[in-house]
């Protein structure tokens, strides 16, 4: 929907976030972590093929230091928001996987070393081993972040996308039962008044509720079905009232016309407030035009009724509940990117809407 802020995802995103590539994430991972060790001085300190006992030692240490990070330390300390316990927590096992690695270098691997590199050796791979350390497990917390914030954005857009529709499901149902109320309010009159015009108006109404349970549901609606559905609204009025005229400059022919989807029900509000409110109580003639187009991917409407002279009606009153859920649904499915302007004068009433299609 426009307005609606989407949460765009991409490969990476999908990569790092989704369950069908833990498995691919976890092994590119150990891979990228293993090159980096190899490419470190420390294991050549040794000889033979004490080297690789050496390298796969610290291999396994920092690794296990790297989930323990990632499945303990960050979930159930970082994540909720013990901040400090969760530093201490981690100095502790930087200072003891080190440590581990030191005292096995001197009780395990010592008769190994090399004799002319043994005194570098000493400092050198305590240096090289915290310098090693903590950039991966920084770098493992920084993704375990990026991780839940994808995931926590993923679910905050759903759950706003269906807060949205079921928001707009609520107010176009509030809509529809408003304008059948004043349809049968209309075919009651008539039943008293002229039951053949009553009858005529039943089988158009009967159009109606086809149009509802059929097209009306979906989420679009042509737009060359909206105007046929506001065609049969006009005449069901021009039944009832014999001073009343109508007309709907729209070239249904147009290929862009014939092609454009709307949300149902865009104009249903502005034309039955329009048809309420150009009633001359003096039985003067009434009229309601409409003009719809298409240009440039922008959609524009609008709609002009008679007014009684010298009865000025708000924009506040013009549409009651159905104006203000009709601005309302407009706000969700566009947000900034309609424009509504309604213009009340002494004779004519007219309502402009720009939307883009």
């Amino acid at each position: 929907m426009n307005g609606t802020p989407k949460f765009r995802e991409t490969l990476v995103m999908d990569f790092l976030v989704e369950d069908r590539f833990r498995f691919r994430r976890h092994v590119l991972f150990l891979i990228f972590f293993f090159l980096m060790m190899y490419s470190a001085r420390f294991w050549h300190w040794y000889s033979g093929i004490y080297q690789y006992y050496v390298l796969f030692f610290v291999y396994c240490v920092l690794i296990g230091m790297v989930y323990i990070n990632i499945y303990v330390l960050v979930p159930r300390f970082f994540f909720k928001t013990k901040y400090v316990t969760y530093l201490a927590l981690l100095i502790m096992m930087g200072v003891a996987g080190l440590n581990m690695i030191g005292y096995s270098f001197k009780f395990f691997f010592e008769d190994f070393r090399v004799e002319n590199i043994k005194k570098e050796g000493d400092r050198g791979s305590i240096y090289e081993g915290i310098l090693m350390c903590v950039p991966i497990i920084l770098t493992t917390t920084t993704v375990k972040l990026l991780q839940k914030w994808i995931s926590d954005t993923k679910r905050i857009t759903e759950l706003k996308n269906l807060t949205l529709q079921m928001e707009l499901n609520e107010l176009r149902n509030q809509i529809n039962p408003h304008f059948l109320f004043n349809m049968l309010n209309n075919v009651k009159a008539l039943t008293r008044t002229d039951p053949e015009k009553a009858s005529v108006v039943i089988v158009k109404l009967s159009e109606f509720l086809r149009y509802q349970l059929y097209e009306n549901g979906e989420e679009k609606t042509l737009l060359v079905s909206e105007i046929d559905f506001l065609s049969n609204f006009l005449n069901l009025e021009k039944i009832r009232r014999d001073n009343f005229q109508f007309n709907i400059n729209a070239d249904t022919g147009d290929r862009t016309v014939k092609s454009t989807f709307i949300p149902p029900n865009l104009f249903t509000t502005f034309v039955e407030n329009a048809v309420k409110h150009s009633v001359d109580i003096s039985s003067k003639e009434s009229y309601v035009k409409i003009e719809i187009r298409v240009e440039n991917k922008t959609l524009y409407f609008t709609c002009t009724n008679s007014m009684n002279p010298g009865l000025m009606v708000s924009n506040a009153n013009y549409g009651g509940l159905g104006l203000a859920n009709i601005k309302r649904r407009l706000e969700l499915l566009y947000g900034n990117a309609f424009e509504l302007d309604i213009i009340s004068g002494e004779k004519e009433y007219t309502v402009n809407l720009k939307t883009p299609v």
